[in-house]
């Protein structure tokens, strides 16, 4: 058990470095058994938090995700709707203040089943 433990945060911290080292606009967390958000790749991502724009948490077991990683990743553009309407549990996630593209406006809501809070288009957030 401790051995697969240590091997999904080995995953996950390759995963986070790869995204650093590389400058990208994506951080793919995907298949790495989070249940909640690690609190120290707030840290790790801290100088390249404002240019990931997709961030792919598909098959975990995410409970739930922080009004700080909301605020941290505000500029998000690319939202995988379908994977969304896909999950039955999901009731409400809160995407306001984030650059969605308009496509994902548009095909969100009648795919989804829940609330998706998002704020009208070119809406920014309100100073600190």
């Amino acid at each position: 058990m401790l051995k697969k433990m240590g091997e999904a945060v080995a995953r996950v911290a390759r995963k986070v470095n790869e995204t650093v080292e590389s400058g990208s606009d994506t951080l793919d967390l995907a298949e790495c058994k989070l249940v909640a958000f690690p609190i120290g790749i707030y840290k790790v991502l801290r100088n390249v938090t404002d240019q990931i724009q997709l961030i792919t948490l598909a098959n975990n077991k995410l409970k739930s995700l922080t009004s700080k990683f909301m605020t941290t990743f505000c500029q998000l553009r690319d939202v995988p709707v379908e994977k969304l309407a896909a999950m039955s549990a999901l009731r409400c996630i809160n995407l306001r203040f984030n650059p969605l593209n308009a496509e994902v406006r548009a095909i969100a809501p009648p795919l989804i089943k829940f609330d998706m809070l998002v704020s009208p288009e070119g809406a920014r957030a309100p100073p600190p």
